[in-house]
């Protein structure tokens, strides 16, 4: 617990002690930062460049090529799971969220008081949804298996979503625009929206990692194994932080630290803890947890910007560089930020678990 704390902290202080820094070193007006709810839209980001858009859409697609290729070999034989049937209360979230997605997405008068709460129902139907089939599958899911642990989640995921939503404020890559709130409203309303996203998630990881393709099937593509990890995670740390200290003086080019700095800094510290963590196994070549992570957030990531694109209260992007070839609201090469995003769910789940297990002396997860 006491290591979990500092870590705890220095990764707080980082992340939000050093942009804002950095702008105030910058002689940038450190108020309009800390605007509360956030509405004023400062930043004039880069116009399209294809030079940029092919660069960045290389890259990704050179560091999923393994994966994908991985992906499409033959099958892992299959194993017989339990059979269960699907629960009733499954049943009734399919359901209710067909509702809640109708009204969402209608404006008809017997729904417009409800249409700017959408959000919440939709996706705590989708939370029991993939729970129901993973029990469905194995006999097991995380919300009647590790019913505190589940409901711990939902707080927890609202401060871990606060986060990002304060670093986006120093490069602005997406807005709430449709129904405007009041400063208490805005609060309570977002924090009940943020703290669905870790059970999505991670309900998601444990439905895909039922599956033998995810759990088995990409093991042995290649192998990252650092002579000294002590120090590649001291640079690692040391480039976050100078990163982090920059990321509102070149937002147009450091706006992707938003989503790597959160995992870059969890694993520099563990890895300096010595502890194990979600890229252990890659030293093996074992990328399975890898892949169930990064896809689980990007299956959520769908979901979200689909059932975005015609709700009345919604966001909107500005992508510098980059924002073009939109699938609903997103520019097609901003769902490769799902994926480093996966991971730092999986990471702050593993870690919570790791938690609840030494509280209550249950088997920790590896």
């Amino acid at each position: 617990m006491r290591s979990f704390l500092l870590k705890l902290l220095i990764m707080g202080v980082m992340l939000i002690g050093l942009p804002l820094t950095g702008v105030i070193l910058a002689r940038y007006p450190a108020a309009r930062y800390l605007e509360f709810p956030p509405k004023t839209q400062f930043i004039v980001h880069a116009s399209f460049s294809w030079i940029a858009f092919a660069a960045i859409a290389l890259l990704i697609l050179l560091s999923a090529a393994p994966f994908i290729l991985k992906g499409f070999r033959k099958k892992p034989a299959k194993k017989a799971l339990p059979h269960k049937p699907f629960p009733w209360w499954g049943w009734l979230s399919i359901l209710l969220l067909i509702v809640s997605w109708t009204i969402a997405w209608t404006r008809m008068p017997i729904s417009k008081a409800f249409q700017e709460y959408t959000f919440i129902p939709l996706w705590l139907f989708y939370i029991l949804i993939v729970n129901a089939i993973t029990y469905r599958r194995t006999g097991h899911c995380m919300m009647l298996d590790k019913p505190v642990h589940f409901l711990f989640l939902f707080p927890f995921s609202a401060a871990f979503w606060w986060f990002f939503e304060y670093l986006n404020r120093f490069v602005q890559n997406w807005y709430y625009v449709g129904v405007y709130y009041g400063t208490v409203k805005y609060f309570l309303l977002a924090t009940i929206s943020f703290s669905t996203v870790l059970p999505a998630v991670l309900g998601t990881r444990d439905l895909l990692m039922s599956t033998k393709r995810i759990k088995e099937g990409f093991h042995g593509i290649f192998f990252i194994k650092p002579e000294n990890p002590g120090m590649v995670a001291m640079a690692i740390l040391l480039l976050s932080a100078i990163g982090l200290g920059c990321v509102g003086i070149f937002p147009d080019y450091l706006f992707p630290l938003l989503w790597v700095s959160p995992l870059l800094i969890i694993l520099s510290l563990q890895t300096l803890f010595k502890e194990k963590h979600i890229l252990s196994d890659i030293a093996e070549g074992n990328w399975n947890v890898v892949v169930g992570a990064a896809f689980s957030a990007l299956i959520c990531g769908i979901f979200w910007e689909m059932w975005n694109y015609y709700s009345l209260a919604k966001w909107e992007y500005s992508v510098p560089l980059v924002h073009r070839f939109k699938i609903f609201e997103m520019p097609i090469l901003g769902y490769a930020g799902y994926l480093p995003f996966g991971l730092e769910c999986a990471v702050v789940g593993d870690i919570l678990a790791k938690i609840f297990a030494n509280r209550t002396g249950g088997p920790s997860p590896n």
